[in-house]
């Protein structure tokens, strides 16, 4: 067991680990630990095994590998006798993903929620979303992918590789980490009514049908602000860039992951 002691430092565990030859590096942690482990095994081109045992609030990554709601006990124990599957990552400006990566509201609530480092659990998501929405002003964004191209002021563009974001919403309720795809929500802009009543539909994954709702699949996507810079957040961890424009890429099944059975 190695504790990490600084932002990044998981990455260079990994690495290291991978380069000792290691067969399974086990993150325990949030998805801020699973996010830094993955990416120094991803940098490393290791074939080891990224293992997780959920400690953090939201745990969206434990949700694909079969240990989310476990103790830390029972997660181990999962571990132990888990299969190893190839999972896709995501890619922009030099960074790899593993669940979610977002534009817009998704990391003006990151930065809200590392503001308030005494909330736990659920109230560590829904009390920064409540409160950002005061202050949030919708970004005017170009997005292209494969067969579709919108411009507008949007809410959020959340990017993703598994089913969850935030903890407990289900923005991309069909995605699957391991289909060579990336599935893409999208929200344009609406108003604080119209918003608190769409958080339970999209809790509930039910929110396809609503008209300030595309959901794109892709293998590429691109990013363009064209009057602020872009603020990002990767797996929940927030990235300030000084770009206006970025293109999100996929590799498939780069990652070995060890999958509860």
């Amino acid at each position: 067991m190695v504790e990490t002691e600084r932002p990044g430092h998981g990455s260079d565990l990994a690495a290291l680990a991978a380069q000792a030859g290691a067969r399974c590096v086990v993150a325990v942690g949030g998805d801020g630990a699973v996010h830094e482990v993955a990416n120094g095994l991803l940098a490393a081109r290791s074939s080891a095994a990224l293992g997780v045992v959920p400690v953090g609030s939201g745990n969206d990554f434990a949700k694909l590998v079969g240990v989310h709601g476990h103790d830390i006990a029972r997660a181990v124990a999962r571990m132990a006798t888990a299969r190893e599957r190839r999972f896709d990552a995501g890619r922009v400006l030099g960074e790899y993903f593993v669940n979610s990566l977002g534009f817009g509201f998704g990391p003006a609530v990151v930065r809200t929620r590392n503001a308030m480092p005494g909330l736990k659990g659920f109230l560590s998501y829904l009390v920064p979303v409540v409160r950002t929405f005061a202050s949030f002003r919708p970004p005017l964004l170009e997005v292209e992918a494969d067969g579709f191209q919108e411009r507008g002021r949007m809410m959020m563009v959340e990017v993703c590789n598994g089913t969850t974001a935030g903890g407990s919403y289900r923005f991309a309720p069909e995605a699957d980490p391991a289909d060579g795809c990336i599935d893409v929500c999208l929200i344009r802009r609406v108003g604080l009514l119209r918003f608190l009543a769409a958080l339970p539909r999209v809790m509930r994954g039910t929110h396809a049908g609503m008209p300030e709702v595309a959901l794109v699949r892709t293998t590429r996507l691109r990013i363009r602000a064209p009057e602020e810079p872009l603020v990002l957040h990767l797996d929940g961890e927030l990235r300030e860039p000084a770009v206006h424009e970025c293109t999100v890429t996929l590799e498939p099944g780069c990652l070995n992951v060890l999958v509860a059975q």
